[in-house]
């Protein structure tokens, strides 16, 4: 009987050698054709922006692939940022502080190019996401792309983001009047820098909030760029909402709120808002009802994200702004992404990816380099945009003769 127990070990092995085998080639097989696609290019098919990317992007013509074993959007979103903190090293920027005009203040961190560039070397303003800062990953990523490139980055972190506040005021998506003061700051004090922009998450609603406004028609910026922008506001509200994993991050950007409140509760009207209460905050709409509907003028938290949501303002955009989304953003899902408007601008393009989370966008086998998608498309475009004289390709031919 000893070879028929045998006999059975054998073909347990083999089954589960088989089942492996065949589990592991259709992963692969789902990886090859549902995973690994072009980006789409949401832009005017005939316009401006598609000449500029057949002639100056070839990265966006090419396939994304993701990283193999890391491909669900939750995972690319939490793991990208604890990936990125393992190897992008900590930066010594140069901290100003920022007086505004109603007494606020706000720091501007800024990284120089890399030795040997001129001292009008182009210019770069980064708005971080939510709670983010000069010293979030993505930001150091970014920082270090431009300085690399010989271009030099300045990031606005929002009030009470690495400084004490002093006013009763924070910030919120749908007002760029911190920015407007912002920028023609660093007009003044890089004076002969053409300037850029970029946006992350609700940094990128404030820059685009502020591009499609009356100050935004005449910005000084000769161009943008805007990553994994929560497009339309009630859509990515409801979407980080959802069990589970959605709301854990939910809850997470929410505490960081709750903290920047409980940091400036002395300057606080306490007549105005109730604290604890707004300290006991578990979302983030739950804390924008409560506190940045009110300190902001808004009827409601409903009326704040209908002046926050940027996915119908897009065709009041007049400089050249690249977006880059991701399919399978949890912050915003992709039927909140306006591709049909999109698709209708000579200025502006919405680059979609199938995968890639919210700001992950993790490629290759072991993702242990600064040379990831995001970093190197915001390398290819501003390097051609500010270095390459590639705004001239969008301006009018009077403009270009001037």
């Amino acid at each position: 009987m000893e070879w028929l127990g045998s006999s059975i070990d054998t073909f347990y092995s083999l089954s589960s050698w088989y089942l492996g085998s065949a589990m592991t080639s259709c992963y692969i097989l789902y990886y090859l054709f549902e995973v690994v696609k072009k980006p789409i290019l949401a832009t005017n098919p005939k316009g401006k922006f598609s000449e500029f990317i057949e002639k100056n992007m070839p990265l966006l013509k090419e396939k994304f692939w993701p990283t193999l074993w890391c491909i669900e959007s939750r995972a690319q979103t939490i793991i990208a940022a604890l990936v990125r903190v393992s190897f992008i090293p900590v930066i010594s920027y140069k901290r100003e502080i920022l007086k505004l005009k109603d007494g606020g203040e706000v720091c501007l961190d800024s990284l120089e190019p890399k030795e040997g560039s001129s001292s009008n070397a182009p210019t770069i303003i980064v708005l971080p996401g939510l709670t983010g800062s000069s010293n979030s990953d993505y930001i150091k990523g970014l920082a270090l792309t431009a300085s690399d490139l010989g271009i030099r980055l300045v990031v606005f972190n929002q009030r009470g983001i690495g400084i004490r506040i002093t006013t009763p005021r924070t910030y919120c998506a749908s007002n760029c009047e911190d920015l407007v003061e912002v920028i023609d700051h660093v007009k003044s004090k890089y004076e002969g820098s053409i300037l850029g922009a970029v946006g992350i998450s609700m940094g990128g609603l404030i820059l685009g909030n502020y591009l499609s406004s009356p100050e935004g028609t005449k910005t000084p910026l000769s161009c943008a760029m805007i990553i994994s922008v929560p497009w339309n506001v009630h859509i990515g509200t409801q979407s980080i909402e959802t069990p589970v994993v959605n709301m854990l991050l939910n809850r997470h950007l929410a505490s960081g709120l709750c903290n920047i409140v409980r940091s400036m509760r002395s300057v606080l009207d306490t007549g105005k808002y109730a604290i604890d209460d707004i300290l006991k905050s578990k979302t983030i709409r739950e804390f924008d009802s409560k506190y940045t509907a009110r300190a902001f003028g808004y009827k409601d938290v409903t009326d704040y994200y209908n002046h926050a949501t940027i996915h119908d303002k897009i065709h009041k955009v007049t400089i050249p702004v690249l977006c880059l989304s991701s399919a399978d953003d949890p912050f915003q899902p992709i039927e909140g992404i306006p591709m049909d408007d999109a698709y209708k601008m000579d200025n502006l393009c919405i680059v979609v990816t199938s995968r890639g989370g919210h700001i992950g966008f993790m490629e290759g086998l072991c993702p242990i380099n600064k040379e990831q998608y995001m970093f190197r498309i915001f390398g290819e475009y501003f390097k051609t945009m500010l270095l390459e004289d590639g705004v001239k390709h969008f301006q009018k031919e009077s403009e270009v003769l001037t």
